[in-house]
Order: C-alpha cells, then sequence, then structure tokens
C-alpha cells in the first residue's frame, strides 16, 4: 500500500475528529467512504467493529479508534503542535476530557437527539445532563481561551464534532443557552478552512474505482 487507507463517514463525530489529526498532520490517505447501512466487506474484513473509523497502515495495522487514530497521526506529524507540545498535566486534563465527551457527554447527546427512542425521561432531561459538560467547558474557556491553553489542541478538535451535534439537535435554543463562550467556540471552529477541508462531500466507495487522496 502506498498510503493508508481510510474508512470514513462525512456526519460521523469520530470520523470528523479523525479527518482533523489527518488534515492537520498533512498525511496523505486513501479515504474510503462508507455508508452505514451498507458496509464494504473490505471495512469488514480489517476490522470486525466495522464501525467508522478505520485506518490501515502502509504495514497493514488497523486502528478502529477515533482517539488512536488521532495520536497516531499527531505522533507522526503535529504542525499546528495539537498534542505533541501538551504537558503531562496538559495531557491528563485533555484524556479526562476525551473521556467525559466520549462516556457521559455521548450518552446522553444520542438520546437528547433520539429522544422518543428513550421514553423513560423527556428530551428536556437529556438536554440538562448534557449541559453539565457544556458548564464545565464554558468555564474552560472562559479561564484558557480553548479548552486547556489559548489555542485549539487535541482535546478541543476532539469534543468539538460531538458539540457540533448537540447545538444542531435544537438550534434555537444553543443559541440563546447560557453558553457564549461555548458559542463563540463552536463558530469559530465551524468557520475555519480547516473544517471545511474536512467536510467535502464524497460518493460511496466501491472496489476498482480511482483513488480518493485526503487531504
Amino acid at each position: 500500500m502506498k498510503y493508508p487507507i481510510l474508512y470514513s463517514f462525512r456526519r460521523c463525530p469520530y470520523a470528523m475528529r479523525a479527518r482533523l489529526a489527518l488534515a492537520a498532520s498533512g498525511i496523505k490517505t486513501e479515504l474510503r467512504e462508507v455508508v452505514l447501512k451498507d458496509k464494504p466487506a473490505e471495512l469488514m474484513a480489517v476490522s470486525p467493529k466495522a464501525t467508522v473509523p478505520v485506518l490501515q497502515t502502509e504495514t497493514g495495522r488497523v486502528i478502529d479508534e477515533s482517539i488512536d487514530i488521532m495520536r497516531w497521526a499527531l505522533d507522526k506529524r503535529d504542525p499546528l503542535n495539537w498534542y505533541q507540545s501538551l504537558d503531562r498535566r496538559q495531557q491528563i486534563q485533555c484524556d479526562e476530557l476525551i473521556a467525559n465527551n466520549d462516556g457521559d457527554f455521548k450518552c446522553y447527546l444520542d438520546r437528547y437527539k433520539y429522544a422518543d427512542r428513550y421514553p423513560e425521561h423527556p428530551e428536556s432531561y437529556y438536554r440538562e445532563q448534557g449541559q453539565k459538560t457544556l458548564q464545565n467547558l464554558e468555564s474552560l474557556l472562559k479561564e484558557n481561551g480553548c479548552l486547556i491553553s489559548e489555542k485549539w489542541t487535541m482535546a478541543d478538535i476532539a469534543l468539538l464534532p460531538f458539540v457540533r451535534q448537540f447545538a444542531l439537535v435544537d438550534k434555537d435554543w444553543f443559541n440563546t443557552a447560557h453558553y457564549p463562550l461555548v458559542r463563540d467556540w463552536l463558530n469559530h471552529f465551524l468557520q475555519s478552512e480547516l473544517f471545511a477541508s474536512v467536510m467535502t462531500k464524497y460518493d460511496q466507495w466501491h472496489a476498482n474505482q480511482p483513488q480518493i487522496l485526503f487531504p
């Protein structure tokens, strides 16, 4: 393989964070856009989990966790100092923020988005639970400018795609909620060239089609 292969899905926040790290690193990959209802056999062969993102490196190593893909890319090249510049305290804080995002926040985000599937509580309950994370982010942004420093780090990039999803559930509510710094932080991300560069639409990948290189 000349290039690593990335199996991705444009709107998936996990795949989004992987593409963001790869774009920032400048590491060329072959992008294979997956339709989740029609997953290619090639994806299932390399990763039985068959969830995106999955990265298969030039050596055949398979990385099927989004955070591990981010670390793999940024270990190789980190020109924006998202990861390699973090001191030990910041690394611990970064890991804690990602753990909360991928745990409690993602749990309540899913229930907030699809509240009709979780009738145990009203939509407002799931939103209130998710707001515990937004409150913490608002405090961190007030203190640092971004989550753990004055500039984006791996922590910001790993969380922003999920906060974007939370905001989209009820835009009117989010635009008037008491999280002005979270809104500004998210809007800066959404208006960035980096975000635009990873959100290009591609057709579903099929074997034997021309190779698509990313970024």
